[in-house]
């Protein structure tokens, strides 16, 4: 068995949650043993394609053509599409129907959680749709108290300091304009963001906040997946106000490095992730600033450990045997 992992555009997407898991899964691959190319021209038995781009869907078409098996990674939705740049929303119906068209092309889909496959169970589609974990580099994210010393002293933040972290491209709908909205309420408290996109792409909502100048507040642009350890093991908070995720590698960051997380109380943090038990959820800007205070002061019970099981549940080797099982079984396929 020989896979090629086929990512239309990958370098546009290599600073992207995207681009990640595409390097999760060449490890969870070597992981278990399964060999695979990135090149186009190598001969293989199953394609496993993760973009919905035309030349992502003319390739399936012609491994179909051609007898080869057909495996669909579904990251994207509308549900989570329609809410990041700017016209997205008004293009979000098209490019549902555009999904439906790509996805179907897969002899079997893999998505992310079960909330993403319930989706697209909701858009009709037939094949067979499995739920496996981005997953998470557990040798590399874990606790580690002096790579948090260097991502205070990196930014001149003191050992009293209360810093909050946040993640993700200058999108909507991973919350960074509350992110900001939070800074400007709570003075005393420092807050970081890391990763970037180009602000010509995103809303005027998302522009205004990345512009907004605050003492405590920066905007620290992409940085290495090393520094994003750093900033995990040295942060007083995770902060997570995304409104829409198919998965959000991320937050499994944090649990891994045993860091105290703040999440949003959305449909896809639903039985993983559990307010007061391995994680706190909030609601509102209220209820997240209320909430930020407590954890921070440690007013509220440290669920890291408890978060540490849900790293341990998708970590890079488990991921390889779930899908080490789905090329079997699609293989076995008539």
């Amino acid at each position: 068995m020989k896979v090629f992992l086929y990512t239309e555009g990958e370098k546009l997407f290599s600073k992207s949650g995207l681009g990640k898991a595409i390097k999760h899964q060449m490890k969870a691959l070597e992981s278990v043993g399964i060999p695979y190319t990135t090149k186009q021209g190598e001969d293989y038995d199953i394609v496993h394609i993760n973009f919905y781009g035309p030349n992502s869907f003319a390739l399936a078409k012609l491994a179909k053509f051609k007898g080869k098996k057909v495996v669909y990674h579904a990251h994207s939705t509308e549900e989570d599409f329609k809410n990041g740049f700017i016209f997205c929303k008004q293009i979000s119906p098209a490019f549902k129907k555009w999904l439906i068209n790509c996805y179907s092309t897969g002899d079997v889909i893999i998505t992310p959680t079960p909330y993403s496959k319930r989706l697209l169970e909701g858009y009709g589609i037939k094949k067979k749709i499995y739920a496996i974990s981005n997953g998470i580099e557990l040798n590399l994210f874990k606790r580690d108290e002096e790579a948090g010393a260097a991502f205070r002293k990196r930014y001149g933040y003191s050992k009293e300091d209360k810093v909050i972290i946040g993640i993700g491209l200058y999108i909507e709908r991973k919350g960074i304009v509350d992110f900001v909205e939070l800074a400007k309420r709570m003075p005393d408290y420092k807050f970081i963001w890391f990763g970037f996109s180009p602000l010509s792409a995103a809303t005027q909502d998302v522009r205004h906040a990345v512009n907004t100048k605050l003492d405590n507040l920066v905007f620290a642009g992409y940085v290495p997946q090393e520094q994003i350890k750093e900033a995990m093991n040295g942060c007083s908070l995770y902060l997570f106000p995304t409104f829409e995720e198919t998965e959000g590698i991320p937050i499994i960051e944090a649990c891994a490095c045993k860091t105290k997380a703040l999440i949003r109380d959305i449909p896809i943090f639903e039985g993983w992730l559990e307010d007061g038990v391995n994680v706190y959820k909030a609601k509102d800007l209220d209820e997240f600033e209320d909430k930020i205070k407590k954890i921070c002061n440690n007013e509220l019970p440290d669920l890291t450990e408890e978060a540490y099981k849900v790293a341990v549940d998708r970590d890079i080797k488990k991921i390889g045997i779930e899908l080490k099982k789905v090329y079997e079984d699609v293989l076995k396929e008539d």
